[in-house]
């Protein structure tokens, strides 16, 4: 959660710092100020709508700034790098493009919002709604990283490629408005998996961690909430401190190392939670634990093999939580669905 946290928290500063040439740790520190605030105050409801009205600025933005640089550059015009569209690439990169696809399966962030359907009927409307979203997202920011190339040509920074293209394509008084409107997206961007990150992480310590472990469920909800908004203090900021540190990389880089622990740790737990009844406690236990240690593992002294380290990280968590509960079999202490009904009786109203 910290190094997701600090990738949107340096973009923040990365935007602000491109556009208006301000230092980039003051922006920061602004931007995290924000994101806390609204997240200590509306909770789950601010988040929710928030990230809506963010994530329609930033589809606005990604279909319309391709649009106008390919007007501007006519018919014919403007060239991409060599091998720029060739079908041809390493294994490896094929590999690790595809890995990032199971990284979707374990983000708590994403998977959260699915809290707010209102009855098992509108799952499938969620479904729909969440796929498309997700289809249109990624296909506009490959027109944009193309239309980018077409318009400004080789050797821009991919980090702030976006930034560059509308500020020169909407110059002037007038038309800087909208450039304006078009690059807060990038913060909209930041900001919603920030504060999705933070909500995420929050609820994850009051409801897993403090109200079963450490208070034995005698915990009240002003108890809860005030120790989630500790937990959203803390990560902020470490996550802060961690954007804000020169060696940390790029944002590219934060955001990689986040959702390949993510997809390693809790993809192939959820997976078999809902397609493999024999899953047990002790190998949901197992497979968070492996997945996470081969993901750290292989970045650290496999990293340069050119393999996403998400890839054996996911492939580590299945087979040792697929192992350990067939050890367990009948014998297990407790099936994990077993453990969700247990969940549900306890938050009952009866009981």
């Amino acid at each position: 959660y910290t190094v997701y946290a600090a990738s949107s928290i340096k973009a923040c500063g990365t935007l602000f710092h491109t556009v208006l040439g301000v230092d980039e740790k003051p922006a920061m520190y602004g931007a995290a100020l924000i994101i806390v605030a609204y997240t200590f105050l509306g909770g789950f409801q601010a988040v929710c709508w928030t990230d809506f009205i963010q994530g329609l600025l930033m589809l606005g933005a990604l279909f319309a700034a391709p649009i106008a640089a390919l007007c501007l550059i006519g018919p014919g015009g403007g060239t991409v790098p060599a091998g720029f569209m060739a079908m041809t690439a390493d294994w490896k990169d094929i590999v690790s493009g595809l890995g990032w696809g199971l990284g979707y399966f374990g983000m708590p962030h994403i998977i959260i919002r699915f809290m707010a359907i209102r009855s098992e009927k509108e799952l499938k409307k969620a479904a729909r709604i969440g796929v498309a979203w997700t289809f249109f997202i990624l296909l506009f920011s490959l027109g944009v990283a193309l239309a980018a190339h077409l318009y400004l040509g080789a050797g821009e920074e991919s980090s702030t490629i976006f930034i560059t293209m509308v500020r020169r394509i909407f110059q002037g008084p007038w038309l800087g408005l909208i450039s304006g409107l078009l690059l807060s997206a990038i913060l909209a961007g930041a900001m919603s998996t920030a504060d999705s990150q933070l909500l995420a992480a929050s609820s994850a310590f009051a409801s897993d961690v403090y109200k079963p472990l450490i208070r034995r469920g005698k915990s009240s909800d002003k108890e809860m909430l005030l120790a989630g908004r500790a937990v959203v203090l803390v990560i902020s900021v470490l996550a802060l401190l961690l954007a804000a540190d020169p060696d940390s990389g790029t944002i590219m880089n934060l955001v990689e190392n986040a959702w390949g622990i993510f997809g390693a740790a809790f993809g192939p737990v959820l997976l078999l939670s809902l397609w493999w009844k024999k899953l047990s406690l002790r190998g949901a236990a197992a497979g968070i634990v492996c997945g996470a240690a081969a993901d750290i593992l292989w970045l650290i002294f496999l990293g340069k093999t050119g393999i996403y380290e998400i890839i054996p990280g996911f492939a580590a968590g299945l087979l040792a939580a697929w192992a350990v509960s067939l050890a367990d079999g009948a014998k297990a202490e407790t099936k994990l669905e077993e453990l969700f009904e247990r969940c549900v009786a306890y938050q009952s109203p009866e009981e």
